[in-house]
């Protein structure tokens, strides 16, 4: 199949560029932090960048760079690192990309810990941001300034699920020579592919769908050549890399992701049409609802709707924990992406460091539930969350 363009499940199982003299048919692993030279010249040409080769774990592994290759080769980029969780990929893809007196144009709709990099950690730096509203796009143009170097946006966003034109934001990057960083954790490569519509570099928090089973932390930057040769610089000095043993299982985990994708969003449609039925859900969002303001957009830029569906409870605050408190089968978790199904309160636990004001201005409410659909049968899954409702009142 050398001169034939394989599918995405193929890539993801085959594309293996490390073996050692064993010939072994899984990869296998590389628990060492440092590699031997072969002379005093090898170890010259090395450090020099004159020829390819390990010098030191913290600088590149095998089992990292296996990974990586893969992921790159999935989401369509021309190289990436892998670090030691999602955010330090998140931190590393903006810091080391922007200096004193740059400007970053964001979604209002990002991750908690993603806010607290723009409005509390980056002005230690004279970097300054300016925040921009997904339902108006209209509005984002005239907040670019002279100093604005990136835009950052993660799609669908964390949790309202909102989803950004990526065609549209790729050419607005591209007319203003701004670079663009889309955190893809949500949908993961097998369900978008930001590149393809212009980004220049895709972030992820592989801790979540890329492993899929809550078992490590993990991070992933991708994108173009020349950018990723100036993250890997400030990564390779900052120090987050990620672990050769976490690198080995997220490419084992990438072998299963698109059936594992599959599933999830199987499960989450079938969950989100459910909530739909339910009198004491005020209201329900899932991007391949029919019911979600971006519906259209949705089924452009994504094969499928994802693992995530939230919904508002009638009850407000109070009645969220009594439903929390009354799942029995659901885990109560701040994680997400897990192969069981994950209850979590974004108000109160990862978006609690937001005011009330800046909560409601991305869609956080009160009594806003995020589930993230695992993989258990449905029908037990609707069980459960029903059942939490019923008890809830």
């Amino acid at each position: 199949m050398s001169d034939q363009k394989r599918n995405f499940e193929t890539d993801a199982i085959r594309a293996q560029t490390e073996r050692s003299q064993y010939n072994e048919h899984s990869v296998p692993l590389y628990l060492t932090s440092s590699f031997v030279f072969d002379d005093a010249e090898h170890a010259r040409a090395l450090f020099a960048d004159e020829v390819p080769g390990n010098i030191y774990t913290r600088f590149s592994n095998p089992n990292n760079n296996e990974f990586i290759e893969k992921l790159c080769l999935l989401e369509g980029a021309e190289d990436g690192i892998a670090t030691a969780s999602g955010m330090a990929a998140m931190y590393s893809s903006m810091a080391a990309l922007l200096k004193a007196g740059d400007h970053v144009l964001a979604s209002r709709s990002v991750f908690g810990s993603t806010h607290q990099i723009l409005n509390t950690l980056f002005p230690r730096f004279n970097i300054e941001h300016t925040y921009a509203d997904i339902d108006d796009p209209s509005s984002w143009e005239a907040k670019i300034k002279p100093n604005t170097k990136m835009i950052f946006v993660e799609t669908p966003s964390n949790p309202a699920l909102d989803l950004i034109d990526l065609e549209w934001l790729g050419a607005l990057a591209k007319k203003h020579s701004l670079i663009l960083n889309v955190d893809n954790c949500f949908a993961t490569p097998y369900l978008q592919n930001p590149m393809k519509w212009g980004a220049h570099i895709v972030t992820h928090s592989a801790t979540k769908y890329i492993d899929g089973q809550g078992r490590v932390i993990a991070g992933a930057i991708v994108g173009k050549k020349e950018l990723i040769k100036e993250i890997r610089f400030f990564a390779r000095h900052t120090g987050p890399a990620l672990s050769p043993f976490n690198a080995w299982v997220l490419s084992k985990s990438l072998e299963t992701l698109a059936v594992r994708m599959d599933r999830h969003c199987q499960n989450a449609l079938a969950l989100a049409s459910f909530l739909e039925e339910q009198s004491d859900v005020l209201k329900v969002k899932y991007p391949f609802l029919k019911s979600h303001p971006q519906h259209a957009l949705a089924l452009k830029q994504m094969r499928l709707g994802g693992g995530i569906v939230t919904f508002e409870i009638a009850g407000g605050v109070e009645r969220g924990r009594k439903f929390l408190n009354a799942l029995i089968m659901l885990s109560h978790s701040a994680n997400l992406g897990d192969t069981r199904s994950i209850a979590t309160h974004p108000a109160s636990t990862t978006h609690s460091k937001l005011s009330d004001a800046e909560r409601m201005a991305v869609g956080i409410s009160p009594g806003l539930i995020r589930i993230s659909v695992g993989l258990e049968n449905i029908e037990d899954i609707k069980q459960d969350v029903l059942q939490a409702i019923v008890a809830s009142k």
